[in-house]
């Protein structure tokens, strides 16, 4: 039994942490300019070959092209963050949104307790997983590097069911312990949650992956649309990497 959590906790580090949507891979075929796509000798390798044949190089480069297209949706969502505080209830939560959203804009990277303070705003209306408008669905799937191009009505469901795999993968990972991980697997386990690992110590994706399973397994099931967002609430501003 301890054996089939640990296999299941390392495959899920492993499993789509760096597996681009078809959202994604579409983008990237039609060769869009821009620095987030690279340049066209790219497109092969990046495309045909998966990951265990990339070259250490080419890791680094393709990881990061993945990472500057999710994170062009993070002003996105903040701002549709900033929209909804007018129409939530509690005058308390309204500050302490508002509190976090400015932080984040102004690159500070916010504590731990910032976020769990917010977990009753994102269990209900306005921000919870059935109340979230369709262009901000929309943009939390090009977060999670999948397709926007479904109805919303689909889109929630993926991100729900995404969402949730991602907290029982937490679960187990936080019972296995993060000290069993080798670096790449930790590294791996970072980058699928958000962060950009690629270009951070092994000590501190420990760190940021022992703060987001905190987060995680303190989240009950009606509450995981703060999960979804921890997204890019947690990795945005984490040493440096707002860039």
């Amino acid at each position: 039994m301890a054996l089939s959590r640990v296999c299941w906790a390392r495959s899920a580090v492993w499993g789509s942490a760096v597996t681009p949507g078809h959202f994604v891979t579409r983008r990237l075929q039609l060769g869009r300019s821009g620095l987030a796509w690279g340049a066209p000798r790219y497109l092969f390798p990046r495309q045909l070959l998966i990951r265990h044949f990339w070259t250490p190089k080419q890791q680094t480069d393709f990881l990061d092209i993945y990472h500057a297209f999710r994170k062009q949706s993070h002003p996105e969502i903040i701002s549709y963050l900033e929209k909804v505080i007018p129409f939530i209830s509690d005058a308390g939560l309204r500050w302490r949104l508002t509190d976090l959203c400015t932080k984040i804009q102004r690159g500070t990277h916010p504590a731990i307790h910032d976020i769990l303070a917010l977990r009753e705003c994102f269990s209900n209306h306005p921000l919870g997983m059935n109340q979230l408008q369709a262009l901000h669905v929309k943009a939390l799937s090009r977060a999670m590097l999948l397709t926007s191009y479904l109805p919303p009505p689909l889109l929630r469901h993926r991100l729900k069911t995404h969402t949730t795999v991602i907290h029982q993968l937490d679960k187990a990972l936080a019972k296995l312990g993060i000290g069993q991980l080798t670096a790449q697997e930790v590294k791996s386990a970072c980058y699928l949650r958000g962060l950009n690992s690629t270009h951070i110590g092994e000590d501190r994706c420990r760190t940021w992956l022992g703060e987001w399973l905190q987060i995680s397994c303190s989240l009950k099931e009606a509450e995981l649309s703060l999960l979804l967002h921890n997204v890019v609430l947690l990795s945005t501003n984490y040493l440096g990497t707002r860039r």
